[in-house]
């Protein structure tokens, strides 16, 4: 099957490319097919480097350099302007740019992919958003960042792509009591499900932290990546499958052009 991305109307087109890629168009097989871009899986490295090249060239054109991170669920964020060695990857969960050619993207397999544009200032940026990254300060974090590099929040605009929906995002009480300690009213997010068990909607958490951050324009792809296999890696559902691991789609951003 040949590549395939979905793209969000929320980030400016134009002189800015950007992509939510799904499992196809690779070449890694079994467990990874097709497109698995995460170095940290046991695939093999020749079949993630070549998959990486596919992406970040579909973005780039040519061969677009492509620039991820070791993500750890902090609320780290670094600027990039080159990529970093595969086998030496900054630990952090956003990258900010203003880089043109560079690509820059994270990995996720359930996992929140937020990209970000000031397409006026030039200034672009990825982040990974697993709860307890959004619970740390990612996203305002990665604001931030891209607001040393010179953009304005009031021009940011942000897409949440595919990651778990909140019916199949089942969590149990030690899951809930952060949030409602960290404010009672992040309750909201959680339904109710079996016994002392809730369903956690991490797509809307996301979406209201970057609002309440000042952004104005925030799109929400809504695919849920635990329910459509064909589609998406996701590690709950390896997780219930009980197989040995999983792979990880890109989600990525670049300013065409050069220097």
């Amino acid at each position: 099957m040949t590549l395939k991305a979905y793209r969000s109307p929320d980030i400016p087109s134009g002189e800015i490319r950007h992509g939510f890629f799904t499992r196809h168009g690779g070449v890694s097989a079994g467990l990874y097919q097709s497109l698995n871009c995460g170095p940290g899986s046991d695939d093999k490295k020749a079949a993630v480097v070549e998959n990486r090249r596919r992406a970040s060239r579909y973005l780039a054109g040519a061969e677009g350099p492509l620039a991820t991170l070791h993500q750890i669920h902090s609320a780290k964020v670094v600027v990039a302007a080159q990529p970093f060695p595969l086998d030496n990857l900054p630990k952090a969960d956003a990258l900010v740019s203003t880089t043109k050619g560079l690509v820059i993207g994270v990995l996720t397999a359930d996992c929140a992919p937020i990209l970000f544009a000031d397409a006026a200032a030039g200034v672009i940026g990825a982040a990974h958003a697993g709860w307890r990254g959004v619970l740390a300060g990612i996203l305002e974090n990665t604001i931030a960042a891209m607001e040393t590099l010179g953009a304005d929040r009031k021009n940011i605009t942000a897409a949440i792509g595919p990651c778990i929906a909140q019916a199949s995002y089942e969590v149990g009480r030690d899951f809930y009591h952060p949030f409602i300690s960290a404010d009672p009213g992040y309750g909201d997010f959680f339904s109710p499900g079996k016994k002392d068990r809730r369903f956690f909607d991490l797509e809307g958490f996301v979406k209201m932290r970057l609002q309440a951050a000042g952004l104005e324009g925030v799109g929400v792809l809504s695919h849920d990546t635990y329910r459509d296999d064909r589609e998406f890696f996701s590690y709950r559902r390896t997780c219930h499958k009980k197989e040995a691991d999983y792979g990880r789609q890109l989600s990525a951003i670049c300013l065409s052009g050069t220097g």
